[in-house]
């Protein structure tokens, strides 16, 4: 999914409430096993402590998703807010690995790929998240550091 948006065009969006923008930003989707990993990934790869983690299912997460076309009750992908520019499905997996560094910069090679293929290849998975790795609550989790960077 190609986002056409303005940088920090949520800003303007009066149905999204404020929210601390300054760093990385990933909406994700609290009820999905694969995406709950993914942000325990981020956080733990995070030595800045930069990166925040919106469920998608809470009122920003909503708002957010809704502004740049996904739909919050069956989300196609995840969205990722970088200097206000938005990323969705395997892009926003390498924008992150790229702001992550190390050995995550090396997922940029998967940048050679064609985009049709980076986002027919991310919606199998997203289309069998549940199936593939179930459901859980990312909301609840005891991880104390990623409870940190949850923005509910």
């Amino acid at each position: 999914m190609e986002i056409k948006q303005r940088q920090f065009s949520y800003r303007d969006d009066a149905s999204i409430p404020p929210f601390p923008d300054q760093g990385p930003v990933s909406v994700m989707d609290a009820s999905c096993g694969l995406c709950a990993k993914g942000a325990a990934w981020i956080v733990r790869n995070d030595r800045n402590q930069e990166f925040r983690i919106i469920p998608l299912q809470s009122k920003l997460g909503e708002a957010l998703a809704s502004h740049y076309g996904l739909d919050p009750a069956n989300p196609s992908s995840w969205l990722y807010l970088e200097n206000g520019t938005a990323y969705t499905s395997l892009d926003a997996l390498l924008h992150v690995g790229e702001r992550l560094g190390g050995i995550w910069k090396a997922l940029r090679i998967l940048m050679i790929l064609p985009k049709p293929l980076r986002d027919r290849m991310y919606g199998v998975v997203a289309r069998n998240r549940y199936k593939f790795f179930g459901r859980t609550d990312l909301c609840s989790t005891q991880d104390p550091e990623l409870r940190k960077r949850l923005l509910l």
